[in-house]
């Protein structure tokens, strides 16, 4: 039997949630005009486009922060960084993967695989990269877990 993963933690001082209480952050909030103010209208609409792509998959929570702007459901599975010429961005995958956008993937674990993208026109967003996003929210909803146990 399959059991719901416990409530999120709320960070009391910032309003930011997280699936360990107590888990350290920076306990910051800023806004998307911090990361787009300066930026070409461009770059604005490549990140509009991705978050429309994670957001066809269900609800997310946008958390932007001093140097990107986290993605999460119920964790942080994915990760915007605005620059002048192009949008970085990285995916959670529990597998290696192929797309012309991907830069490198880094390692934290067996099935921590950050996935680090650069994108510089709408069309990077394809069906491809769409399936990856797909990955990506599963992660996000802690799909690649065990299910919870209690004794």
């Amino acid at each position: 039997m399959t059991l719901p993963r416990p409530p999120l933690w709320t960070c009391p001082r910032c309003g930011h949630q997280f699936v360990t209480q107590n888990l350290w952050h920076s306990c910051s909030t800023y806004t998307l005009d911090h990361h787009f103010g300066n930026k070409d209208p461009r770059i604005r609409r490549l990140y509009d486009r991705l978050l429309r792509l994670i957001r066809a998959n269900g609800p997310v929570t946008v958390i932007p922060q001093k140097t990107r702007i986290a993605l999460m459901t119920r964790v942080r599975f994915a990760a915007v960084m605005p620059r002048q010429q192009w949008l970085d961005a990285h995916l959670w995958l529990t597998r290696r993967a192929a797309h012309p956008c991907l830069r490198r993937i880094d390692a934290y674990g067996p099935r921590a695989l950050i996935h680090n993208f650069r994108f510089t026109a709408l069309d990077d967003f394809d069906p491809p990269f769409s399936a990856l996003v797909r990955e990506a929210y599963a992660v996000g909803q802690q799909q690649h877990l065990p299910p919870v146990r209690r004794r």
